[in-house]
């Protein structure tokens, strides 16, 4: 039962990012912190560029040399031009004769979108988080590998503009980091509520 009640309540708490989220057009792999990130990047730079930012993170398993382009066009009726379409598929087959996966799509509504950003700067900023060896998940990694990809390509699109970004993300471990504190915070809070402080009522009250 108190399973139950904690699932409800973090529900509840974060409700209101998911029915808000504009941005991300399929989420099968962002946690609820990174995915409030990356609504914050793409809006600010909507806001100070009116060039729109989305994401799609599929766990889908796309068969080698799969069209990304032709994927994102189930999805264009969601998007406001002039935009860039970041698809993150980490399960992607990317040979035949291979059991390696993992493919970032990066997709401009124009050629004067794409002039705006390196596409290879922003693959690394990406794939390197996702690929690096540590202690930390394959999930918390690809988490923070898209939200890594979404800030560096928000910053290169705000700079071909002349302008400068306050949510953007410079330091990808130190991001990790707060959504480790965040996720803690949010779960302490969540068992006091339900747990905890109903404990200490019954004990108050004998």
């Amino acid at each position: 039962m108190i399973k139950v009640q904690v699932r409800f309540a973090l529900l509840a708490l974060f409700l209101p990012l998911l029915l808000n989220a504009t941005h991300i057009l399929k989420n099968d792999l962002l946690n609820l912190n990174a995915a409030k990130f990356v609504e914050r990047i793409a809006s600010e730079l909507e806001q100070k560029t009116g060039v729109h930012e989305y994401l799609i993170a599929t766990n889908e398993h796309f068969p080698p040399r799969y069209n990304l382009v032709e994927y994102s066009k189930k999805y264009e009726a969601n998007m406001s031009k002039p935009y860039v379409l970041m698809v993150f598929a980490p399960f992607a087959k990317l040979t035949e004769v291979s059991d390696q996966r993992g493919r970032v799509g990066i997709i401009p509504s124009s050629p004067d979108v794409a002039a705006m950003y390196n596409r290879s700067d922003v693959l690394d900023a990406t794939i390197d988080v996702v690929s690096s060896v540590d202690k930390n998940s394959q999930e918390d990694k690809n988490a923070i590998g898209m939200v890594q990809g979404i800030s560096e390509l928000a910053d290169q699109i705000a700079r071909s503009k002349g302008v400068t970004l306050t949510e953007t993300i410079k330091d990808a471990r130190g991001v990790l980091w707060i959504m480790q504190i965040l996720v803690f915070i949010g779960t302490a809070f969540v068992l006091w509520i339900f747990l905890i402080k109903p404990l200490f009522g019954r004990k108050h009250n004998g």
